[in-house]
């Protein structure tokens, strides 16, 4: 997955470079945060509207794309 995807944008003038999702002021890691507690895509969806379902499922499709190519 590229820093510049259609999903993750970088740019050190959006909150210092941090991965967000493009379009958004919302990192990555947020999301990732949210899962990793037990709340729902949906949770984290109505935390941050800025952010669409459709660029949740491509980053988690993305992630698990780069995951499996590098144990495979």
């Amino acid at each position: 997955m590229s820093n510049n995807s259609s999903v993750i944008s970088v740019s050190p003038e959006i909150m210092s470079g941090t991965p967000v999702f493009t379009g958004t002021r919302v990192p990555i890691q947020t999301l990732l945060d949210y899962l990793t507690a037990g709340d729902s895509i949906d949770d984290f969806l109505d935390g941050f509207p800025t952010v669409t379902r459709e660029q949740v499922i491509t980053f988690l499709e993305e992630a698990g794309k780069q995951m499996i190519s590098k144990v495979a």
